[in-house]
């Protein structure tokens, strides 16, 4: 069975990323081995919610967190809603599923302080990859970026007369973020350095490895928690829970929250929200200072 068309929707129509896109299809096609292996069938458009119940169960069985499995569901949703679209099918089989429960993770962020020993009391040597890893953790910190749109910047994202960054968001969503004196100074100190390079393949994008090549997710992830890991105890040291102390902290600070949410990227307050429960804990703290009522 053929899923072109599928993806091809939503590569062009709903303008999904790449990676999003692959997941889906790979979700899509784990659910036709397991129809086709227990069922004997090779449509999914043919099966019912029962079948796709025993498939949720399996899952289950196979020790999947429900999140990763809403995850699966949600992809089998969609292409349902895809085929009715086209008229393969009248009447989507999920239509009165409901969500496995998922706990609600909290992110705890990195401490002002945390943030302020690896930037100023670590000792970046002067080398191309330093001042790049230097570079990147402050353009995390300062901006909110996503790490899939940090990989993803051109060399024309970056106006450094301006002060200023273009980050291409989710759905292909345009936003330019401000820039801080001190990230422009790295900016221009790890571009000399690129220059220098022996040899440039991806020519276009900003950030490469020493070999030349666009710079790739995981290497990301591994320089956050490599230097994080000589400032902070906390279990999970990413660059989201970077993304998340962006936003924590100028909560903290007092800015707005629909200022915040065009800063992330989000499309919703409700995005935005999840990152005030510390800014409450800070408001509190204000409070029972303040409040000459309270029991200090």
């Amino acid at each position: 069975m053929s899923f072109k068309p599928f993806t091809e929707y939503l590569l062009l129509e709903k303008n999904y990323s790449k990676l999003t896109v692959n997941a889906y299809e790979n979700d899509l096609k784990d659910f036709l081995d397991f129809i086709e292996t227990e069922y004997d069938s090779q449509s999914i458009s043919q099966v019912n919610y029962s079948q796709i119940r025993s498939w949720i169960v399996l899952l289950v069985e196979k020790g999947l967190s429900n999140r990763s499995i809403n995850r699966k569901v949600s992809a089998l949703n969609t292409f349902y809603k895809f085929i009715i679209k086209t008229g393969d099918i009248e009447l989507n089989p999920l239509s009165k599923h409901r969500a496995l429960k998922t706990s609600k993770k909290i992110q705890v962020p990195f401490s002002e302080a945390e943030i302020k020993t690896v930037l100023s009391d670590l000792n970046f040597s002067d080398d191309y990859e330093s001042v790049r890893n230097k570079f990147i953790i402050e353009l995390f910190y300062s901006t909110g970026i996503r790490r899939i749109e940090l990989v993803e910047l051109k060399l024309v994202s970056l106006d450094l007369d301006n002060k200023t960054l273009k980050v291409l968001g989710k759905r292909n969503k345009e936003r330019i973020v401000p820039l801080l004196s001190s990230v422009v100074d790295t900016a221009k100190k790890y571009l000399q350095l690129k220059n220098k390079l022996d040899n440039v393949i991806d020519i276009e994008h900003l950030f490469l490895t020493k070999k030349g090549v666009k710079i790739y997710e995981t290497l990301v992830y591994r320089i956050i928690n490599e230097y994080f890991s000589l400032a902070s105890s906390k279990v999970k040291k990413s660059p989201h829970i970077l993304r998340h102390s962006f936003a924590t902290h100028l909560l903290n600070q007092g800015a707005d929250l629909n200022a915040v949410k065009e800063l992330l990227g989000h499309s919703s307050l409700a995005a935005t929200q999840v990152y005030t429960h510390n800014s409450i804990s800070e408001l509190k703290k204000v409070h029972i200072n303040a409040h000459p009522r309270s029991k200090k």
